[in-house]
């Protein structure tokens, strides 16, 4: 996510002070409403990004894996954070921290241009997927996850997500999501695997979600 928009050696000067977490299946990495005190960056597995419902239930609305980071914002913001995080199978992560992070982003102008970029390119992403799961089919709502969880892999992209969580992620049933997932591979637009989705071309998944 925004981690790589940094440069190079201002990533190598942050990675070399992050403390290193590893959590469990399952184990909760943040909470909604705790104060925002560094970023994460998945090394290895895969970290669940959503909300606990007032019953317990977990929501997610995004599945990251190794590359992506994600609490940026709330750093930036200094707000207490607004998601929260669970590990998906046992996961590796790095924290951070937000001062030494915000002092020496003084330092690198030209990757504040590049996150100030990459942020307005997530914004629009947020929006154009938000719009979909309003008012799209759930094939249309489906290939907009898809197609986010795919935006920093090469091509053909591979997504690994299990039918269940690609489920949760639509709050829908599990039938559901399989159906939504058949009608985009008989389009051509996925290949289903176990455990995975194939993305060929994820402009014609984004183009499809917006109808």
């Amino acid at each position: 996510m925004l981690f790589s928009a940094l440069d190079p050696a201002l990533r190598v000067h942050l990675l070399r002070n992050a403390a290193v977490r590893e959590f469990g299946d399952g184990q909760i990495i943040q909470q909604r409403g705790e104060r925002a005190d560094g970023f994460w960056l998945i090394e290895e597995g895969s970290v669940m990004v959503g909300q606990f419902l007032p019953e317990g239930e977990f929501r997610a609305v995004a599945l990251l894996g190794p590359g992506d980071s994600y609490g940026e914002l709330a750093v930036f913001a200094g707000k207490p954070r607004i998601v929260d995080a669970v590990s998906r199978g046992n996961s590796r992560v790095r924290l951070i921290a937000a001062r030494p992070f915000l002092e020496a982003l003084s330092n690198y102008p030209a990757s504040t241009r590049a996150l100030l970029g990459a942020l307005s390119e997530q914004l629009q992403d947020t929006l154009a997927q938000l719009a979909g799961l309003r008012r799209g089919t759930n094939p249309q709502r489906l290939a907009a996850i898809l197609a986010n969880m795919a935006s920093d892999q090469d091509q053909p992209a591979s997504v690994v997500v299990t039918q269940q969580e690609l489920a949760d992620l639509l709050g829908v049933t599990r039938a559901t999501a399989n159906a939504a997932l058949r009608e985009l591979q008989k389009l051509g637009l996925v290949q289903r695997g176990y455990g995975a989705v194939t993305i060929p071309v994820r402009d014609r998944l984004a183009q499809f979600a917006l109808g």
